[in-house]
């Protein structure tokens, strides 16, 4: 019955609009560090944030900080919030209904997929979509293969895919990569090996998709420059000229960006957030392709706070080593807007 009302309300969404009518489909990414609740969880290693925890996470701060990231969705919505958010750093099924239904964003009406991973610390990554927007028809979470060490656990691959307003489909992956932990050249491998898994996902659609539009998402724990990127999943920067079957990350040019980075590391900026695309997507004449120049980094002013250490600015979090700021991430969220055409319609 749900299944049925959401199509429904799709459907009558299209007949609504007008013939060669354009509408915009914004889509976020963000990672929202340390989306925890309060409760243990025995099998995994959330022991920090719990009221008796090293962060003493109450359920007041919990609530504070749904409250956070909501104001941030929102804000980055300026006029409607995103259609696609990808978060990084979310516990469980519980904090995202909290998310969604004890803060404004209820208003919104937007379901979620998440992974449910090995994670030692719990977290995964979570798609949110405004089902009104984005027909939702299936989702699977697909673990990521290590070469070099067999029992290591990370944060599954999400693979969401559903039809746009356009009723193209839409293939949609959020990833969080393993960290930089232990320094960045020793942990390098681990994320070859996270972006090889999303790299083979994405040539298993070029076999079944008659039309593939690809949207990756997520926080990469890599620069634009770093091989994972450039070479393993072979996004390239965009060019004049662009192929449909290729990736293309939208963030690789730090010349047409509006800030230096989204993570800073002892007083550095870096881009380690990304949007990327399959070439079809950047097509003007593609039925959905992304709005020229609307790639950029999310920087309200509430976002960012004093850096006293390395001077300048640096993100508003919740947490500063073990003191609590109530703030927001570690990281900045990320925005892109595309722009949908509907086809002729047929009047006689």
């Amino acid at each position: 019955m749900t299944r049925t009302l959401t199509i429904l309300i799709y459907v009558l969404a299209f007949l609504t609009l007008p013939a060669n009518a354009q509408s915009g489909f914004r889509v976020m990414s963000y990672n929202v560090e340390n989306l925890f609740d309060t409760e243990d969880n025995p099998d995994k290693n959330d022991n920090d944030f719990l009221p008796s925890g090293n962060h003493h996470w109450t359920r007041g701060r919990y609530y504070h900080k749904l409250q956070q990231v909501a104001k941030v969705i929102s804000a980055a919505g300026e006029w409607d919030t995103p259609a696609l958010i990808a978060l990084c750093e979310v516990e469980n099924d519980s904090v995202l209904t909290h998310l969604l239904y004890r803060t404004p964003l209820k208003l919104q009406q937007y379901r979620y997929c998440m992974t449910h991973g090995s994670d030692i610390r719990g977290i995964n990554s979570a798609l949110l979509y405004q089902r009104d927007r984005f027909g939702y028809i299936g989702h699977k979470e697909h673990p990521v293969i290590f070469t070099h060490k067999k029992h290591k656990q990370t944060r599954n691959i999400l693979h969401v895919w559903g039809k746009v307003i356009t009723s193209d489909t839409l293939d949609v992956f959020v990833c969080h990569l393993p960290s930089r932990y232990g320094g960045e050249k020793e942990s390098e491998a681990d994320r070859f090996d996270a972006a090889r898994t999303v790299r083979e996902l994405c040539d298993s659609l070029l076999r079944i998709r008659t039309n593939l539009q690809i949207l990756i998402m997520g926080d990469f724990n890599d620069t634009p420059e770093n091989t994972s990127i450039t070479q393993i999943l072979a996004a390239e920067k965009i060019t004049t000229r662009t192929e449909a079957n290729k990736l293309y990350n939208l963030f690789a040019d730090p010349h047409v960006l509006n800030h230096p980075g989204t993570h800073k590391y002892q007083g550095e900026w870096n881009q380690l957030d990304h949007i990327i695309v399959s070439g079809n997507l950047l097509d003007k004449n593609s039925t959905m392709h992304v709005a020229p120049g609307s790639n950029r980094i999310f920087i309200p002013p509430f976002l960012l706070t004093e850096d006293k250490t390395w001077h300048g600015k640096r993100p508003f979090r919740t947490y500063y080593g073990f003191k609590y700021e109530g703030g927001y991430s570690d990281h900045l969220p990320i925005i892109t807007d595309f722009l949908l055409s509907l086809p002729d319609k047929d009047l006689n």
